[in-house]
């Protein structure tokens, strides 16, 4: 089933000076399976559009559907809190989850939260805290002593420590160095793979969409622009650079070469294949 926003609608402040419409009539189904990146500028109503998945914020008007549940307009939720342990959400701001007094503990504390006991929760923390590749000296240190990485990968291990079937992910690599960067990437790519998670990614990176993601969703002045595969959405670098999206380098790399007079094959997605269809030409001409 997949997740869908039917006429969504949200507004901050409402009967405030300072009322604000962030989305506005967002129609939009993202299939279950699937990595999911949702991008825009910012300001464009992204972050504010993936909070209603476990119902942090409430649609002003429409409904959500989501893992056989419907959040509407005007209704109290119900079952929050099973919705919130099957819908992970790891804010943009990693220090806005970290509470606790050791990163242990706060990994722990969500498992703990749905009932499990102590020991089985710490064993939980332990394997996320493993996942996400921090070491094990820092499991007793407070987590508001750590780098801004750190404490990035110590929210993003809170959240699967609790096995959500939907992880939502705000900038998840914001603060981290290109290796953690690509280790933490490869991370949310195997669990899609293997363990079949709906996964949703917040960025700015076009590089990590092109490289990991199935699904592009463009959120421009609260409403969607385009929903459709990478695959599509980076065939036409013209598409991007009207939405003002910097296509990743390969893409553009592709553009400059077919400007230059090469017959570049569109189904050309990795650097090698593209120096061996230029190499192939030059010899040719040569």
């Amino acid at each position: 089933m997949p997740i869908r926003f039917e006429h969504v609608s949200h507004v901050y402040s409402t009967g405030t000076p300072y009322e604000y419409k962030a989305l506005n009539d967002v129609n939009l189904e993202i299939e279950e399976g699937k990595i999911t990146a949702v991008i825009g500028m910012t300001g464009s109503g992204k972050s504010t559009l993936v909070q209603h998945l476990n119902a942090l914020l409430l649609p002003s008007e429409g409904s959500v559907e989501i893992l056989d549940r419907t959040i509407k307009a005007g209704e109290k939720p119900k079952n929050l809190k099973s919705l919130r342990g099957d819908v992970g959400l790891v804010f943009q701001f990693p220090e806005y989850q970290l509470f606790e007094e050791t990163v242990l503990k706060d990994v722990a504390f969500g498992p703990k939260n749905f009932g499990v006991s102590e020991a089985d929760a710490s064993e939980k923390a332990k394997r996320a805290l493993n996942m996400v590749g921090l070491p094990q000296e820092l499991y007793e240190k407070s987590p508001l002593e750590l780098s801004g990485g750190q404490k990035r990968r110590v929210a993003i291990a809170g959240i699967l420590a609790m096995d959500p079937k939907v992880l939502v992910l705000d900038e998840p690599t914001a603060g981290l160095d290109p290796l953690g960067t690509v280790s933490m990437m490869s991370l949310f790519s195997r669990l899609n793979r293997e363990m079949k998670k709906t996964i949703l990614i917040v960025t700015h990176d076009m590089e990590q969409v092109f490289k990991y993601c199935d699904r592009v969703v463009v959120v421009e002045n609260g409403s969607i622009r385009a929903h459709m595969s990478v695959s599509e959405f980076f065939s036409d670098s013209a598409l991007c650079r009207s939405m003002n999206i910097l296509p990743p380098s390969i893409i553009r790399m592709k553009d400059l070469l077919k400007e230059a007079g090469f017959d570049i094959d569109p189904s050309i997605h990795d650097i090698d294949t593209l120096a061996a269809c230029v190499a192939r030409q030059v010899k040719k001409h040569g």
